[in-house]
């Protein structure tokens, strides 16, 4: 008992000393003993300086590896081990899909909890065949944390008609290859015709009538992506003017259009929705409108545009700013060289729907409350962050990665973790995080976005990182 209330005695006093400090000591710019800090050099640190280091209110967070086991340039046996945790597989396999999800299969230590899947193969998406090309598509039913938009990958042959036809959503695109030939009546009677390529938009506004068709400029026709602002929606329920048509009374098409009913005996009898068509030239021009053309272009040459330069890649943006008739969808094209990252960050009123198109990467979501989930992503990839949560997207390979983050908003936002903590009060980003004032003085205060690239510290080999997972603390800092 005696013991006991001497130990509650000393705390006391201890308490009482720290709370009696001035602020400007506990704050000074000694810095923050690590958890592995032994107590010899506690002793000297203390003996050597008059500055008093605050004690943790919870253990320091781990420095243990965590880069990916595997990627596509390795032969690593897929297995869900991590240094000492984990065990490898005895029951079936698919390899192939292991390979390409090395942080769901070993996920990184810091991951915890489930976000819901925030992967979708367009692989995985069925496809409904054509005469004259295909298509496929994502929604809440393959993905069901995907509430906001939803995705369409379409492919025409040269010359193949997307037949005229509206949707109750917007509909917004990317053209992936070739070049696709647009046209469009707005509720006005003021119509539009343009040749969209490779890398350029689309977009029409909620009800507006258009037609896509593939030119001939390439002897393959055209693939693009296209976005719809609705979780919900089914590429299937698209109003098409044949299927309209063939469920209509022929005298009541007649009298619409003031004619004789044999005048459309031969419409067809069912949808077309994609069919081969001859190749329309690149100039094509529009009958001329009594209204005449839209003001705003439904296309936008985004391929032309500049992109910006950071220092682990470039990043260009188009929303209703600068594509002024795209008010509910907005984008960001961004390409990350090898070692480099797109920086952590979230997107404080916008859900992100990602695609990527060249190179591997990886992402993980924080979304609170301790919970945060890794994944992987291929080109051809679809990726979804709900709003507000945090995230990067890391390159995982040896070749430039390039992706898309597209938004369901009239103008793109984004807040940066580096920026925000550079530009809080040093002190206060001091007492939450421990860090010197000479690593507070780093941080940049404008953003980053993307970061890292050429001499950058690029993460080590999938083998080496598997080596270092679990090494002893003090063998990973140099210790003996």
């Amino acid at each position: 008992m005696g013991k006991f209330l001497t130990s509650v005695l000393c705390a006391v006093l201890y308490g009482t000393l720290i709370h009696a400090l001035p602020v400007n000591d506990v704050l000074s710019e000694s810095p923050v003993l690590s958890a592995s800090s032994s107590i010899a050099e506690a002793e000297t640190a203390t003996s050597t300086t008059t500055d008093v280091l605050p004690s943790p209110t919870v253990p320091y967070a781990s420095d243990d590896p965590n880069y990916w086991l595997w990627n596509e340039t390795t032969t690593t046996d897929p297995q869900p081990e991590r240094g000492s945790l984990g065990a490898d597989i005895l029951g079936p396999q698919n390899i192939p899909i292991d390979r390409q999800n090395p942080d769901i299969l070993a996920p990184p230590t810091t991951d915890q909890g489930t976000v819901g899947n925030a992967k979708w193969p367009f692989s995985l998406s069925k496809i409904q065949l054509n005469t004259g090309g295909w298509v496929r598509q994502q929604n809440v039913q393959q993905m069901p944390i995907a509430t906001a938009m939803a995705g369409v990958n379409m492919r025409l042959e040269s010359g193949a008609i997307r037949e005229l036809h509206w949707h109750q959503t917007a509909e917004w695109a990317y053209v992936l290859s070739g070049s696709t030939q647009i046209s469009s009546v707005d509720q006005l009677g003021r119509n539009y015709v343009a040749t969209v390529r490779q890398g350029d938009l689309w977009y029409f506004p909620p009800g507006i009538p258009h037609s896509l068709q593939a030119t001939n400029d390439s002897s393959e026709g055209t693939e693009f992506l296209l976005i719809f602002p609705d979780g919900n929606f089914n590429d299937d329920d698209t109003l098409l003017l044949t299927d309209w048509l063939a469920h209509t009374p022929k005298e009541v098409i007649a009298k619409n259009f003031q004619d004789d009913i044999s005048d459309w005996d031969d419409i067809p009898g069912s949808q077309l929705y994609i069919f081969p068509g001859v190749p329309p030239p690149d100039n094509q021009q529009p009958p001329t409108s009594p209204a005449g053309e839209v003001p705003q272009p439904f296309s936008y040459a985004f391929s032309q545009v500049t992109p910006t330069q950071y220092t682990g890649g470039t990043v260009k943006i188009a929303d209703s700013t600068t594509f002024n008739v795209s008010t509910q969808i907005a984008v960001a094209e961004i390409t990350v060289l090898p070692g480099a990252m797109r920086e952590m960050h979230w997107h404080p009123t916008q859900n992100e729907w990602g695609f990527f198109l060249e190179g591997t990467a990886r992402v993980t979501l924080f979304a609170g409350t301790a919970i945060a989930q890794t994944f992987d992503y291929q080109p051809g990839d679809i990726s979804y962050i709900p709003t507000g949560y945090g995230h990067y997207v890391e390159n995982t390979g040896n070749t430039t990665l390039k992706f898309l983050e597209i938004f369901n908003t009239d103008v793109f936002q984004d807040v940066s973790l580096a920026q925000w903590l550079a530009l809080t009060p040093p002190a206060l980003v001091k007492q939450h995080l421990q860090l010197s004032n000479t690593t507070i003085a780093r941080f940049n205060r404008t953003k980053g976005v993307v970061v890292g690239g050429a001499g950058a510290q690029v993460a080590p080999s999938p083998a080496a990182a598997s080596a270092a997972a679990f090494k002893p603390r003090a063998e990973r800092l140099g210790g003996s």
